[in-house]
């Protein structure tokens, strides 16, 4: 069976090691051949063979970190017996994902239950729809209308609430264990007027009530983990806040049991550090939500109702109830609500967010429009033809999720320490305990007890976890808002280390739209200008488009050529009115027997000022020299001085004679040159660029450039090229403008930068502050970490690398003026069908 790719949403991860452990459980699955987790946006993306996906949820589950799943109610038509029923349900649960689905016949309507991240509503119906059984979703409720961003929200709110209860709660227990180290007198006057039993009574009932509410979490989580040896982050919390209980609790009730001058408690220890690390998962699940600015920017960009006609009259309908062959109004100023064809109206729609483009366009009977673009002062009706996930925003969308959930390769390093690192924790607060009770000073037990908790709290794989799908996730995002799009998440890291940029000439470099400049014949200049268009009218070529073009220009009848055979590189052939017409490059002519040495000399000035030569030769003997021009885009020139800039190498490829392509070359500053290149030697063109295995990127925008792309480290593709090269390569330029090149390298650059900072800061931190927690400081300086300051650090830890991530958020666009919605020609990346 051949493998599938599946995206689930998993809940319970806190750490680095919660990610270890649930790609540990998902690759013991039998059929599971690959399985990333991501902890920044809480997914797995899972390769099985199809026969594993029923184990897929179980294990995860018995991991400890179940999947997400969402339930929603379905209307299902032409329903007759129970046989009907059968039949859709049986469809329902064919579909990857669905957990469960139940049909009833006498309402019409079928209830679907499936994980996160697996289906749609509008896919659901559609598949139920397809068997036989007209579908459509019911108005979502509101656990589905919860998006993730939302979700997020949700929890940030939940854990300010915890946080507030907890800080409520701890501040009279620190108060009355601490407040004498700063309000002088405040120890007397509890002895006085509270007592000390009476106090510690009190931090008793505080404490216990912060560990049962607010605290719950931390236990819930982290003791089943223990006991299935699969500690993580929460295991290291209950550890050291129960260890720091229950010794407070024995010094209060059973205080004999203790060693004189042991007897102390440290229940403000134990409320503190659960408020503390409930403050640092607050603001760390504030940090998560904002990481994500970029997909709700692009989301918001569809609207959430739309005028639909049903049973002949018109009425707003949740765009997630619109199925194709839906007709659908679009007023004046409102935007487009799914992908459609024009059936009545004209106006003109601003349509920037795709092709980048300011001018509005216009649109009448049999124009397509794309959802999420904006109408203007006119109404159109048109008939939905992708709706739901099959739009050209919900292609972009995915495609941006999908980069923003890549693991780069920088990561594996990451996960094979953090796999090791809680187990590491536990032994090293274990040693630390021993080593305080043999060798420490009285109370020994007391030290020991304070340095074993610190050690177990200060150590957090938080931040190593979130240190670089953080900044994936917010570089990634920032990139699709300035107009590049990473198809390929590891590209993200690849692109930094770029070397040596090569870029196609045509349709790259230059216009992509030749024009006819020079026209030299040895007879009648309109017929055989005619004759050689005849020709190129049969190929789809650039450069026979601009001849053909200018042809038409000057009024001559183009006529029907026979034999016609087109010779990849080299130019064409055919019969017109009787004659043999063969257009092409002058190795073409030589390897045809036809002597081009009269316009040889010309054919080499044309070559010098950057055209294009072509000969022709009609009936066995030259007829006449070309002259193309191929115009050079406008921002190719500062692209190439922007990219030295960054200290890169610089070369084109192309299929021009070499007179041509070193003009261009010397125009543009550009530093390698190779020529006359066929099609199939691009690749390796890019090989004997690279000799000593230099990171190369190759950007190109053709059919043909579409081995290029796949056989270059990187390979970028221009937005408003074809389909092929888009789907090819790695990265892609949504709106054209080569500007893009040298500002994905930047924000690789940056990003990864970001990385190695957030990285050097978890490692540093844990290496610097666990010995210390430890107590090796104590016999030279006395210093001894409180557990309450290695909670504050600990909450700290990640709190800065996710903010440090967030900057990324910031990265101006330099010398361009596109807006930052602009999601330009991604469109060929998700064409609707």
């Amino acid at each position: 069976m051949s493998s599938q790719t599946l995206t689930l949403e998993i809940s319970e991860m806190s750490c680095a090691s919660c990610v270890g452990r649930a790609e540990r459980a998902l690759s013991e699955v039998p059929g599971v051949t690959g399985a990333e987790v991501n902890l920044a946006t809480e997914t797995a993306s899972i390769t099985y063979d199809g026969t594993a996906f029923s184990d897929i949820p179980e294990a995860l589950a018995l991991a400890g970190y179940p999947a997400r799943t969402t339930t929603a109610d379905f209307t299902v038509s032409d329903m007759t017996c129970a046989s009907c029923v059968g039949r859709v349900e049986k469809a329902i649960k064919s579909l990857p994902g669905v957990a469960e689905a139940a049909v009833n016949l006498a309402t019409e309507s079928a209830t679907v239950t499936w994980l996160n991240g697996t289906q749609t509503p509008q896919e659901i119906a559609e598949h139920i729809t397809a068997n036989g059984y007209p579908a459509r979703p019911n108005s979502m409720d509101e656990a589905f209308e919860q998006s993730s961003s939302e979700r997020k929200a949700s929890e940030a709110a939940s854990l300010s609430r915890l946080t507030i209860i907890a800080a409520i709660l701890t501040l009279p227990v620190f108060l009355l264990e601490m407040g004498s180290n700063f309000v002088p007198g405040a120890e007397e006057w509890i002895d006085v007027n509270i007592g000390l039993r009476n106090s510690w009574l009190l931090q008793f009932v505080l404490t216990t009530v912060i560990l049962l509410w607010p605290g719950r979490r931390f236990f819930e989580k982290g003791v089943p983990a223990l006991l299935h040896a699969r500690p993580d982050m929460n295991s290291l919390v209950a550890l050291g806040t129960l260890a720091a209980w229950i010794f407070s609790t024995i010094s209060l009730f059973l205080p004999s049991v203790l060693p004189e001058g042991s007897r102390a408690v440290y229940f403000e220890a134990a409320a503190v550090i659960v408020t503390l690390i409930l403050l640092g998962r607050w603001l760390e699940a504030r940090a998560k939500g904002q990481t994500g600015a970029a997909i709700r920017a692009l989301l918001n960009l569809r609207p959430s109702v739309a005028m639909v006609e049903r049973d002949g009259e018109w009425a707003e309908h949740a765009i997630e109830s619109i199925v194709t062959g839906d007709l659908v109004q679009v007023r004046p100023g409102e935007r487009v609500a799914v992908d459609g064809v024009v059936t009545s109206g004209q106006s003109f729609v601003d349509e920037s967010m795709i092709t980048g483009e300011p001018i509005p366009v216009e649109k009448i009977q049999d124009s397509t429009v794309v959802g999420g673009t904006v109408n203007g002062t006119g109404a159109l009706y048109l008939r939905a033809t992708a709706v739901g996930g099959d739009t050209v925003l919900a292609g972009i969308v995915r495609l941006v999720e999908q980069a923003q959930g890549a693991k780069l390769p920088i990561q594996a390093l990451v996960d094979r320490i953090v796999m090791w690192f809680v187990p590491a924790v536990l032994a090293i607060a274990a040693v630390t305990v021993v080593s305080w009770l043999i060798f420490g000073p009285e109370p020994a037990l007391t030290f020991a007890l304070v340095s074993g908790v610190s050690v177990l709290i200060i150590a957090c794989p938080c931040a190593m976890g979130l240190a670089t799908p953080t900044s994936v996730m917010v570089g990634s995002g920032r990139a699709a808002e300035m107009g590049v799009l990473f198809r390929k998440g590891d590209a993200l890291q690849s692109l930094s280390g770029t070397n040596i940029v090569a870029f196609d000439k045509t349709g790259t470099l230059t216009q992509g739209r030749p024009e006819l400049t020079d026209f030299v014949t040895t007879g009648d200049e309109d017929a055989i200008l005619a004759q050689i268009a005849s020709i190129e009218a049969l190929s789809e070529h650039p450069i026979a488009e601009a001849i053909t073009r200018a042809a038409s220009t000057r009024g001559l009848q183009i006529k029907p050529a026979q034999e016609f055979s087109s010779i990849t590189g080299m130019g064409a052939r055919g019969m017109v009115d009787g004659a043999e017409v063969l257009v092409g490059a002058d190795r073409f002519m030589l390897s045809e027997g036809v002597d081009i040495s009269e316009f040889k000399e010309q054919a080499g000035v044309l070559g010098h000022a950057g055209k294009t030569p072509l000969f022709a030769a009609i009936g066995g003997q030259l007829a006449a020299l070309v002259g193309v021009s191929d115009p050079i885009k406008p921002t190719s020139k500062s692209v190439i001085a922007a990219l030295h800039g960054m200290g890169l190498r610089v070369a084109m490829i192309t299929g021009d004679n070499n007179a041509t392509a070193q003009a261009i070359a010397a125009e543009l500053g550009i530093d390698e040159v190779t020529s006359e290149v066929m099609p199939d030697g691009k690749v390796a063109a890019l090989e004997a660029l690279r000799p000593n295995g230099e990171v190369l990127t190759f950007v190109g925008d053709g059919i043909n450039d579409a081995p290029a792309l796949a056989a270059a480290d990187i390979g970028v593709a221009v937005g408003t090229g074809t389909d092929v090269a888009i789907e090819t390569a790695d990265v892609v330029l949504m709106s054209g403008n080569l500007d893009g090149v040298g500002r994905a390298i930047d924000i690789s650059r940056r990003t990864m930068r970001n990385i190695r900072q957030n990285l050097f800061w978890a490692f540093a931190y844990n290496a610097a502050l666990i010995p210390v927690a430890a107590g090796v400081l104590y016999p030279v300086s006395g210093i001894l970490l409180s557990p309450m300051l290695a909670a504050g650090a600990m909450a700290l830890s990640s709190v800065f690398v996710l903010s440090n991530a967030l900057r990324l958020r910031y990265i101006a666009i330099s010398g361009s003026s596109e807006a930052p919605q602009q999601v330009a020609s991604a469109v060929r990346v998700a064409p609707a069908e």
